[in-house]
């Protein structure tokens, strides 16, 4: 005789069947991977200590670093330490990969480590160009580092593997978004070597949001209620970025500085936000499901949640004006 199902469980468990089932969806969009050696590497990004005249290349490369701003480094290092902390999203993103063996040829497994490996080149490049720089107390940058892995990561996704998809489908789009206006802020300080290196982390980050999106999208398609259910019930929770845990011992204080001057600066605002979840609404046709009963709630909730967002904007932007400067050891305890 079969289990029977608890309530969660028959929510989840065919969110679970569903994923495994679109395998070979999966399988088809592994192209938005490349290959190690078509990838860019870190390397290609930074003085060649191998050359003769690495003298003269790591000179040039330090000397327009001397002109970025306060508000530019704190955000440049911010988005550096949420790419630290990968170790944290692989393995959360393992609920979905189900890979025991850590070699499945399985095309979930395959995805989550070809996507590990390109992300892991986003922390150690921004990580060695602030290295070389010299503009910020790097123990105080690798002392966050270390306390973000170690308190976590919490997508709120529990227990939905649907959520996951959700939630990364968000961020992957929301990094990219915050990396190419720190490139334009690089660009604005006379670093257009920085802006090139954001731009071309970002344009990974384009590519693994296509994923995400894409296999969201398919799964809306064959299983609408759910979808958008748990959808609603991320956006209630309100989708926070990857790096909340930053501070030492749960205070929040460091990330809500750093969110802050990401806000003031527009490399991440309440209106990037709002555009996110329209675009994810619009890409998984969430309007034209047809449903009924809850689930027509959760949609009608959806379609209504960016502009009532955006409504609000303005406000969150005047009250972040009238914040106080905040003191980050990131730039040896200068206030932004």
């Amino acid at each position: 005789m079969s289990k029977k199902l608890e309530p969660v469980d028959a929510f989840v468990e065919p969110q679970l069947e569903l994923l495994r089932g679109v395998s070979a969806f999966v399988e088809q969009n592994l192209n938005l991977l490349t290959t190690p050696s078509d990838a860019w590497q870190p390397s290609d990004y930074l003085p060649d200590f191998s050359a003769d005249d690495w003298r003269d290349q790591l000179e040039t490369f330090r000397g327009p670093a001397a002109t970025l701003s306060d508000e530019l480094l704190v955000v440049l290092v911010g988005d550096m330490v949420t790419e630290e902390a990968l170790p944290n999203y692989a393995v959360s993103l393992n609920l979905i990969a189900e890979d025991q063996t850590g070699t499945s040829p399985d095309p979930w497994a395959r995805w989550l480590r070809g996507w590990t490996a390109e992300e892991n080149r986003h922390g150690d490049l921004l990580n060695a160009f602030l290295r070389l720089t010299g503009r910020v107390d790097m123990r105080a940058v690798e002392v966050t580092v270390q306390n973000l892995i170690m308190n976590g990561f919490n997508p709120k996704a529990y227990p939905n593997p649907y959520a996951g998809l959700i939630y990364t489908s968000f961020q992957e789009r929301a990094t990219r978004i915050s990396h190419v206006n720190v490139g334009l802020l690089a660009q604005r300080n006379g670093n257009p070597h920085l802006s090139k290196i954001c731009r071309r982390i970002a344009g990974d980050e384009s590519r693994h949001a296509t994923f995400y999106t894409r296999v969201m999208g398919e799964v809306m398609a064959r299983d609408p209620e759910r979808g958008v259910l748990v959808f609603r019930e991320m956006l209630r929770r309100i989708i926070t970025m990857p790096g909340l845990l930053m501070g030492h011992d749960g205070d929040t204080s460091l990330f809500d500085g750093f969110a802050t001057v990401a806000q003031r600066t527009k490399v991440y605002t309440v209106y990037h936000y709002a555009g996110i979840i329209r675009h994810l609404v619009d890409a998984w046709k969430v309007p034209t499901l047809a449903l009924s009963g809850k689930a027509a709630a959760a949609q009608e909730f959806l379609c209504k949640q960016a502009d009532r967002l955006e409504s609000l904007a303005e406000m969150v932007t005047e009250e972040v004006a009238k914040q106080e400067p905040a003191r980050f050891s990131w730039i040896h305890g200068r206030r932004v």
